[in-house]
């Protein structure tokens, strides 16, 4: 070979190693059809389910439906700009939600996006949005108070940590003041909380994020909205996104609390996507998943055990009901999925019992074992007290006269009823709880005028915290009515009965 082909073939060679072209097989296919947030796509044969595609103009979609020629896809963009025709490329990805610290104290969509003006989030990482929930042996009891700092609730339906209690009512009867109180109470206690906000109105989402920051909650808690406005793919992957990002919170071994507000409107807007998509629709339309839909969602609520971390992921869902019908589909769906439910009667709150729960219609099925003693034996005495007292409403309705015994009970149990009312942004320290509701079930309010309970309860908390601190500390820290603690309570309850004048 010559000296020049010699160099015309190093340079050759040199110029094919240099040249690093990146090639890859790229399968494509074609929408045949879009329209409503939903678009029909041929020729993709090896798509998988859950996998996101690319339209034309980055709009992302994700892939529900696997028919023998085609794909469905709900779009989590506008699809405005999409036409028939258009290309559409595989990524090769199963959806995935951006998980981290960084999200704490912002407002992100469900696709981790910012929505409240702020600067782009790094995540530390990234899970499956639609995760499989933890397996049984990997899972621990539920026996850690989370504490709402609702007497009502702390005491007669208690929450643990990792457990699945139901938020049901009619609208506007105080459910998610229910669970925004709740969330501000986790300040001191080491939770993570996560807001999820489904089909909501852009306003009402605006309130709560208002509320947190006014509470320096909003530190703690990331908010996830998919506001009335969205499209309703992007509301059916809100909650599993939110439940992403707690879950990064509970395997890390800490604890952390996701409230969906609300599932039914979640319900709606999968039934939306999937009459589109022609799958057959089943009672009230709803597709025949809809159970499957939400168990898988509040399944991955749990408390993992040692070997697991030991962190916990609790639920907070909130159902909406019509005319105080539990008994409705999605209702009953969800009431027999979780471990309670806390019902919020209307009558109640139109009456100015606030929290408006009906304590006959909600249970919590973890019960006392998430509870801690001192407000467990209290709570005791306070069913029986309640029980009672409602028996005998019932029967003074219907009867002339009552003897003198009927008649001190259901005084007692206005008293009661009165003392377990409590106001918006007001969550209370357990050991004031266990203090005020141990002055009422010992029959202390009994000659208190029921009009001045209010005032007796803020008046004795404001003369506990000046005068008995060391009281409240032996409470806290021994978390029981110990004999020292119960003469403690007994004096200072007799102490200031003396001066208090209604």
């Amino acid at each position: 070979m010559s000296p020049r082909k010699e160099e015309i073939v190093a340079i050759l060679k040199k110029q094919i190693a240099e040249l690093g072209a990146d090639l890859r097989m790229e399968e494509t296919g074609v929408v045949v059809e879009v329209g409503d947030g939903i678009a029909q796509v041929w020729g993709l044969r090896s798509a998988l389910a859950s996998e996101l595609l690319v339209f034309p103009g980055d709009v992302y979609g994700l892939v529900l439906d696997l028919t023998e020629d085609s794909v469905g896809v709900a779009l989590l963009g506008d699809d405005g700009g999409i036409r028939e025709g258009d290309e559409v490329r595989r990524t090769g990805r199963i959806l995935m939600t951006p998980v981290g610290k960084g999200f704490l104290g912002r407002v992100v969509n469900p696709l981790g996006q910012p929505l409240d003006g702020g600067p782009p989030i790094e995540p530390e990482g990234y899970r499956k949005t639609d995760e499989k929930a933890p397996g049984v042996i990997t899972r621990q009891p539920v026996n850690t108070p989370l504490q709402t700092g609702l007497k009502v609730v702390d005491a007669l339906t208690p929450i643990g940590r990792g457990q699945r209690e139901l938020i049901i009512g009619d609208r506007r009867t105080g459910k998610t003041a229910l669970v925004v109180d709740t969330i501000l109470n986790q300040r001191d206690q080491g939770v993570y909380c996560v807001y999820v906000a489904i089909g909501q109105k852009s306003s009402t989402i605006a309130k709560v994020v208002d509320a947190l920051r006014r509470h320096r909650a909003l530190d703690y808690t990331i908010v996830v909205a998919a506001a009335a406005e969205d499209p309703p793919p992007l509301q059916y992957l809100a909650p599993y996104a939110g439940c992403a990002m707690g879950e990064f919170f509970r395997d890390r071994g800490e604890d952390a609390l996701v409230v969906y507000d609300d599932l039914s409107k979640h319900a709606v807007a999968y039934r939306e996507i999937c009459l589109l998509l022609r799958r057959p629709p089943g009672r009230e339309a709803y597709p025949g998943d809809i159970f499957y839909l939400h168990s898988r969602l509040l399944e991955r609520a749990a408390r993992m055990n040692a070997q697991h971390g030991g962190g916990s992921l609790t639920a907070l869902p909130i159902v909406e009901t019509k005319a105080g019908d539990i008994t409705a589909y999605i209702p009953t769906n969800l009431i027999s999925i979780t471990d309670g439910q806390i019902y919020l009667e209307a009558d109640l709150f139109n009456k100015g019992q606030r929290p408006a729960m009906n304590v006959g219609l909600s249970v919590s099925r973890v019960g006392g074992a998430a509870q801690v003693p001192a407000m467990k034996e209290v709570a005791g005495q306070l069913r029986l007290e309640l029980a009672q007292y409602r028996d005998l409403a019932i029967f003074a309705e219907f009867a002339q006269e009552l003897d003198e015994a009927s008649q001190a009970q259901l005084a007692r149990g206005e008293r009661i009823m009165e003392i377990l009312k409590q106001g918006q942004y007001q969550p209370m320290p357990v050991e004031e709880q266990v203090a005020v509701l141990y002055a009422a079930v010992g029959g202390h309010l009994d000659h208190i005028p029921v009009e001045a309970v209010s005032e007796f309860e803020r008046g004795f908390l404001a003369f506990l915290g000046e005068q008995q601190a060391a009281l409240l500390d032996e409470l806290r820290r021994e978390r029981r009515l110990t004999e020292g603690v119960r003469q403690g309570l007994e004096a200072a309850v007799a102490k200031f009965k003396e001066g208090f004048r209604a």
